[in-house]
């Protein structure tokens, strides 16, 4: 504008190159666009090109902040509260908690289906019975740290759908090995215990590797599905953070319970079962 002669028209100097937001994006979009070009304001234009205001780094921070708690909250398996949490009416906030609770609670009762589906099992080799939270709770755990991982990495714009198979080979090679870890420490545990007393029987070097494998198996599986069911809600259209730790560690629980079982009738058949 300053160098240019008094007789030039605006669209003359305009060379269409320009950062700016739409008045129709998302707060997440206006995150990531002033993390990766840097600026402490931008223009927001409507689809036509017309200018209808400004966003500042400062109203961006207070953008990436209530974005942040809001996947925070839905990680913690409910409803984002919309609120400060001394603010927000008491019956408005149990609405926002009962309701995924009471989904995760029905899923639990799963895990109580599954356990009576191998009802017989369990009675003649009662001592499966006494690794069950071990099994369930690795694979839970497991599942949870994936899932939290994607759904952030997600939210910064480091992944994309297209990098699903990228996530799925490398949890898998990262159930195996955090797996094994687990595995070999559940097997030296049931090994040196039976050294001093014979709570897992004479078989109890069949229990340790049954234990072993499934711990291999459920973590596995927990890692895998903690990290693509991110992704599969995103295709969808919902939110990723909907897939949040407790919901993975509910359906960790009941199919860890499938693997653990399944595992201990080819190891322990013929001698325990």
């Amino acid at each position: 504008f300053l160098l240019a002669p008094l007789t030039a028209r605006v669209a003359e100097l305009m060379d269409r190159s320009f950062v700016a937001l739409n008045a129709r994006d998302s707060k997440e979009v206006a995150v990531a666009v002033f993390r990766r070009e840097d600026r402490t304001v931008l223009p927001v234009i409507e689809t036509d090109g017309r200018l209808v205001g400004i966003i500042t780094a400062d109203d961006v921070l207070d953008l990436a902040e209530a974005a942040a708690t809001e996947d925070i909250q839905k990680i913690g398996g409910m409803e984002a509260l919309d609120e400060p949490y001394l603010q927000i009416s008491f019956p408005r906030m149990i609405r926002k908690r009962a309701g995924w609770l009471v989904l995760l609670f029905l899923g639990e009762m799963l895990t109580a289906t599954a356990m009576g589906f191998f009802e017989k099992e369990i009675a003649r080799a009662v001592v499966l019975a006494l690794f069950i939270p071990l099994i369930i709770s690795s694979g839970g755990n497991s599942g949870s740290q994936a899932s939290t991982l994607v759904i952030r990495a997600l939210a910064l714009g480091e992944l994309t759908l297209g990098d699903w198979f990228r996530v799925l080979r490398r949890e898998f090679l990262s159930g195996l090995a955090l797996g094994s870890v687990l595995g070999s420490i559940g097997f030296l545990r049931i090994a040196i215990w039976s050294g001093f007393s014979d709570t897992y029987g004479p078989h109890w070097l069949l229990v340790a590797w049954t234990v072993a494998g499934s711990l291999v198996g459920v973590v596995i599986w927990g890692t895998l599905s903690g990290s693509l069911l991110p992704f599969a809600l995103r295709r969808l259209g919902f939110d990723p953070a909907a897939s949040s730790a407790p919901f993975v560690a509910t359906l960790v629980d009941v199919t860890g319970l499938v693997i653990y079982f399944t595992v201990a009738a080819f190891i322990l058949r013929g001698t325990l079962l």
